[in-house]
């Protein structure tokens, strides 16, 4: 599935054609590449690719991703920036990104900061928001270009705003570590937020742990069970351990003092998935702690429904 994600989003992202010139479908003549490629018949795929890499900046596009991927072959980052040079100029948007990857850190020739940020902007422009933040990231770092943080947190804020997701990750996790910029925890919760909303799990499961902990602003509990069980039921495992101890530290039932039927269940559930997924040392006594509570008051013979409910769920998410 990632290659034919791959390939359809570089067919999906080709620069529409100069004015007067007829449309071209540079996809047809790769049907046979593309099959190969999606069979895993890598051999196939490139000599495919590259019998038609010099009138299809699509395949040669392509023949970057084998490169840079080691697909069937051993890796290869400047065949791979040469194949990606060649695409960009062929006004294959993804092409340009990675391009101005390869000459953001000199791949194959010299870095070049200013023609790398030349050719994100293009990307930009054709529909890929986060290589502005791309370009961003060459300032805040100071890397082939002058140090300039506030310019590059601009660039990245557009990609944002543009709404691209991974660039909202970024800038929380610029904020968050406060290693090359100024530490901002509430910047960092607002975009973190951002991404969430957007389902990305990592910036759910990095905004619970602020709201569990009070970074950024007040505390809030219940939001961050929220949103660390979203990320959960949606197979981000680092979340399945935080979700069971706020489940073990939740109001009890007024009417017993204890933790409500569900509340035990959920934590059972929880913890059983955090065991199956991590190998730290220090998780795994937690969790060996929070197990040995849960056998005191569960009922034994809801275990094996809820073992079951548990292996569906991590079989749903295990091929991902």
């Amino acid at each position: 599935m990632r290659i034919l994600a791959v390939t359809t989003m570089a067919t999906l992202l080709l620069a529409a054609p100069q004015a007067g010139a007829a449309p071209r479908d540079l996809s047809t003549e790769l049907k046979r590449a593309d099959k190969a490629l999606a069979a895993e018949d890598y051999g196939l795929a490139y000599k495919e690719y590259a019998r038609v890499a010099a009138r299809n900046p699509l395949a040669q596009f392509n023949l970057g991703l084998i490169e840079r991927e080691g697909w069937g072959r051993a890796r290869n980052g400047a065949a791979a920036c040469g194949w990606f040079g060649k695409a960009a100029q062929g006004n294959i948007p993804a092409a340009q990104q990675f391009f101005g990857d390869c000459l953001a850190v000199g791949i194959g020739q010299a870095a070049d900061g200013k023609a790398a940020e030349a050719w994100y902007r293009k990307a930009a422009q054709a529909g890929i928001a986060y290589a502005l933040c791309s370009a961003g990231q060459l300032y805040i770092g100071g890397q082939a270009v002058g140090k300039d943080v506030g310019h590059g947190l601009g660039l990245c804020a557009q990609a944002a705003q543009a709404g691209s997701v991974p660039a909202m990750l970024r800038i929380a996790d610029y904020y968050k570590d406060g290693k090359d910029v100024p530490q901002d925890l509430a910047a960092a919760r607002h975009w973190y937020r951002q991404a969430a909303e957007h389902r990305e799990h990592q910036a759910q499961y990095r905004l619970g742990v602020m709201l569990a902990q009070g970074e950024g602003g007040d505390v809030n509990l219940a939001l961050a069970l929220s949103w660390l069980e979203h990320a959960a039921s949606e197979g981000y495992a680092p979340a399945y351990l935080p979700v069971a101890i706020l489940y073990a530290n939740s109001a009890p039932d007024p009417a017993t003092g204890a933790l409500t039927p569900a509340s035990l269940a959920k934590i059972y559930m929880w913890n059983s998935a955090a065991k199956a997924t991590t190998k730290n040392t220090a998780e795994l006594a937690e969790i060996e702690r929070i197990a040995q509570l849960v056998d005191q008051v569960m009922p034994a013979q809801w275990k094996p429904a809820l073992d079951r409910r548990v292996a569906e769920h991590l079989g749903r998410f295990s091929a991902n």
